[in-house]
């Protein structure tokens, strides 16, 4: 059997001084779902998963970062549909402490859609634990692993989470 292909990813935990988390709306085309989920995206052959990070907030949400956030989750998620191209994803999530700003970041709008992004808002952990509406969360249950970092801290390994 061959090798899993796994699309490896950087995404970043966007908290503001309210701890409120910055998430970017993806529109799944195959099924017409929405699915809110941290900015982020792959890793280019040419760089490391920081630098990764950095382009991906300057890109997606105009957000620079000069420091090494913290990594804090580890995500594996085998299946079709998570990654075209691809068996599978492995998210790592950092985590960065800003101001709150509006997003805006470098591509346009037509760029971010090319990427599924139709959308950005800023969600207090209460609001996605309570959310029963159509879209969903990437991971599912986002408003779980949140609450237990933004309660204990950042982690000495990053947590693994499950889809």
């Amino acid at each position: 059997m061959p090798p899993l292909r796994l699309r490896h990813a950087v995404r970043a935990l966007v908290l503001d001084e309210a701890e409120r988390i910055l998430l970017c709306r993806h529109l799944v085309q195959e099924t017409g779902t929405a699915v809110w989920a941290a900015p982020g995206g792959g890793i280019e052959r040419h760089e490391g998963p920081l630098a990764a990070l950095r382009r991906e907030l300057r890109e997606e949400v105009g957000l620079v970062v000069a420091h090494d956030p913290p990594h804090v989750w580890h995500q594996e998620v085998v299946g079709p549909g998570y990654a075209v191209g691809y068996d599978g994803v492995v998210n790592d999530y950092f985590l960065v402490r800003t101001a709150w700003f509006a997003p805006s970041g470098a591509l346009t709008a037509a760029e971010l859609a090319a990427e599924h992004i139709d959308g950005l808002k800023w969600w207090r952990p209460a609001e996605i634990a309570a959310c029963r509406g159509p879209d969903l969360f990437s991971p599912r249950d986002l408003a779980t692993p949140l609450r237990a970092l933004l309660r204990s801290g950042v982690p000495r390994e990053p947590l693994v989470l499950g889809v």
